[in-house]
């Protein structure tokens, strides 16, 4: 058939739900209004690990309006069965109040459940909870570590002890927390056995398959409802105990409960980005043709479970260097379970590795993109499958060229304005394409309307507009005629919301339900004797506008709405779906980051002034939102490089910076000129949209940029993130 106009995708559209938002008309988890609706306050442990030796509740459970005091002594006993398609990490989930053990500061201990959120709140401060308390293991250098992950090709000890240039690093980099602007909350109705939830849920089907397995139920016995996410970053992709307390405090009370984690109770409540150790050994030769590089991280999970992410990709894969070894030892703790955060594994790898290239690049006196440039591979080292596209050398060169690095000083602290040392840095970026399995709906109701629907999430992306833009241009409708809608664990299957998979996935499966309902269209109005396009071969036949008409002949057509009601069809509706094919190809996203910082030569003080991303992430199919989320994503970056660290009390586990007042966050006076370049092109062997994810990759080099700017501006390598003020006077 001949290829739809695309009059939606490409163009700069504005959000479709914008005005939803900045207006309060959109409903996140904590906002739905379910009759006869009750609060839960979690009451939170006092010691960061031992046993429950006593638990008073009496003067909670006679406060006014208080409706129960659960805790370990009288919550049921509930299921957990073994979900086989979790994707929790491996270990023993934590339960809702099935034992006395303490595992972490913050573990929750007890819920009160009351009429009203202040009597729960007041009644909670008012439970009395004795502990057999023991000295938590909160640092790295605490506990031996687990059982590690590796990898190694050729002989790296021998290349290192051969290399012309061998270089000896470590690296450190801080817990990051998501402190996404909406706080993890849930509200739980039960009907009988059947469980409704409205949560905060970047996965909505694997969050009714865990609700189900809790509680021994079917999964058809859940529905999970998220239609709004107010930003997550990774840390709603699992359910946390606290919706699992809520949902058993709504059946033990028999009323519909909502339970909202304070800001203090996110730093423990929920996952983050883990602390790691990365220690590098690289060897290389007097050009800088890297020969050898060992790879030494620990990093920190819970003592029940172990977390991993896929730290050790970047360093097979990135640069053209034949001996390689990895090991990855998860060091148990007495702290909650982390989880992905923004461009997970590679954002850490990205700083340790990158810093570290920068470093031989300086050793060498080479210039850090020529020795980028240097070390390319033609095809992937670690798996020697050729790559899908790879135009990282575009992206170091356009960069280079709009970034203005032919005047860059090389040598540190050369450049000066006033008090201030400039310097500039970059660093490259990779995150891999990721696909999976999805279904649409698609329904093309009578007046010329369309409704998309499948089980997807938003948590700030834009899914509600790049999916909107897909299916009006798929359609051959005008944008403000197509509805979609995601976030219900009812609709048809999507994978979780996170890993930059969603565009390629869900994507795919719009398209393909939208050009089969289109096709369908077609057919009808070509088989219909008082069409205008009776006869005609259907694959002359484009829409636009909502009008079927020959490709070349604006004139011979009708409307969808003409088309439907002359045929008295109320709807015509079809199935889309996507299955990735068997990978041949080795596919990731690229990026380089380029940054300029100021550094205050008497305070330490660093300010990024500029900075520029060059991506190649296949094709683009909303600027706005891409730009949105590269900037975002450079914000992010910004934060984790210069200000985001969590501090940890050794003495019992707690966190001592739980706030947005002591845990440090970008503002807009610390965010400079930001500059997104995406080169143009698809990647068809990535999926039928030939797009690669941009969510991710966006924020991988940033902070690498940042510390090699820093070292050009003032001669000073910081291996750890952030990068403090003190570390530079």
């Amino acid at each position: 058939m001949s290829p739809q106009p695309q009059a939606a995708v490409g163009a700069p559209m504005s959000r479709v739900d914008g005005h939803l938002k900045v207006t309060g008309a959109a409903k996140y988890a904590a906002d739905h209004d379910i009759d006869g609706i009750v609060h839960a306050v979690i009451v939170d442990s006092g010691v960061g690990r031992g046993r429950i030796t006593g638990l008073d509740t009496r003067e909670a459970q006679g406060r006014p309006g208080v409706l129960k005091v659960i805790t370990h002594r009288n919550a049921p006993r509930l299921a957990y069965r073994n979900d086989p398609d979790s994707s929790n990490p491996p270990g023993a989930l934590l339960k809702a109040f099935q034992d006395d053990r303490i595992r972490f500061y913050g573990q929750p201990v007890a819920v009160v459940v009351a009429t009203s959120l202040e009597a729960a709140e007041h009644a909670a401060s008012l439970v009395k909870v004795d502990y057999d308390a023991q000295q938590p293991s909160t640092e790295l250098s605490d506990a031996p570590p687990g059982v590690p992950r590796s990898y190694e090709r050729g002989d790296a000890d021998a290349a290192l002890s051969s290399a012309a240039v061998c270089l000896q690093m470590t690296y450190r980099t801080a817990r990051n927390h998501h402190n996404a602007m909406e706080p993890h909350a849930t509200i739980a109705h039960w009907d009988g056995d059947r469980l409704t939830v409205w949560d905060k849920s970047q996965w909505v089907l694997g969050a009714r398959n865990e609700y189900a397995a809790a509680f021994g139920i079917p999964v058809e016995s859940v529905r999970v409802i998220s239609p709004f996410v107010g930003g997550a970053f990774g840390n709603s992709m699992r359910v946390w105990v606290h919706s699992v307390v809520a949902a058993l405090a709504a059946r033990e009370v028999g009323r519909p409960v909502k339970l909202a984690l304070s800001r203090r109770q996110l730093y423990f409540g929920v996952g983050f980005r883990p602390r790691y150790e990365y220690r590098i050994r690289l060897g290389s030769d007097r050009r800088g043709r890297l020969t050898a590089m060992v790879h030494d991280l620990r990093s920190e999970t819970s003592s029940y479970e172990t977390h991993g992410e896929a730290t050790l990709a970047f360093g097979q894969m990135l640069y053209n260097t034949p001996h390689v070894r990895q090991t990855h030892h998860s060091v148990p703790l007495d702290v909650n379970t982390p989880t992905w955060m923004r461009g997970p594994g590679f954002s850490t790898a990205a700083f340790a590795i990158e810093s570290a290239v920068d470093e031989l690049a300086y050793e060498l006196r080479v210039d850090p993109i020529e020795l980028r440039l240097r070390n390319e591979p033609q095809e992937d080292p670690s798996n020697r499958r050729p790559f899908s596209t790879r135009r990282l050398r575009e992206c170091l060169t356009v960069g280079a060229r709009e970034f203005g690095w032919a005047r860059r000083d090389a040598r540190p602290r050369s450049t000066r304005h006033g008090d201030w040392l400039i310097g500039t840095g970059m660093a490259s970026g990779v995150y891999p394409t990721a696909r999976a399995a999805t279904q649409a709906w698609v329904g093309l109701e009578a007046d010329g309307t369309a409704l998309v629907r499948s089980a997807s999430s938003d948590m700030g992306p834009g899914t509600y507009t790049s999916m909107t833009q897909l299916a009006a241009d798929a359609l051959g409708l005008r944008v403000c005629d197509v509805t979609f809608r995601l976030g219900d664990s009812t609709m048809p299957p999507a994978p979780a919301h996170g890993g930059s998979m969603t565009m390629a996935s869900v994507g795919s499966a719009v398209q393909d339900g939208c050009d089969k309902l289109r096709r369908q269209a077609v057919r009808l109005a070509v088989d219909d004797e008082d069409s205008p396009l009776f006869g005609v071969d259907a694959g002359e036949i484009v829409v636009r506008s909502g009008r079927l008409h020959v490709k070349d002949d604006l004139t011979r057509g009708e409307t969808y709405r003409q088309l439907l009601t002359r045929n008295k069809r109320a709807r015509l509706e079809a199935n889309g779906s996507y299955t990735p094919g068997k990978a041949r190809f080795s596919m990731y996203a690229y990026g380089v980051t380029f940054a300029e910082v100021a550094v205050d030569r008497r305070l330490g003080l660093v300010r990024v002034r500029r900075m520029l991303g060059v991506y190649d992430a296949g094709r683009i199919i909303s600027p706005k939102l891409a730009d949105s989320q590269a900037l975002g994503g450079m914000v992010g970056g910004i934060g984790s490089a210069l200000l985001e660290h969590t501090v940890t009390d050794f003495r019992d586990g707690r966190i001592v910076n739980a706030n947005l007042t002591d845990y440090l966050l970008p503002v807009n006076a610390d965010i400079p000129d930001l500059r997104a370049i995406y080169l143009e092109g698809q990647d068809q062997e990535a999926g039928p949209l030939g797009v690669k994810g941009l969510g991710e990759v966006v924020h991988v080099g940033v902070a690498p940029a940042i510390a090699n700017a820093v070292f050009n501006a003032t001669g000073r390598r910081i291996r750890e993130l952030p990068i403090r003020a003190q570390a530079l006077l």
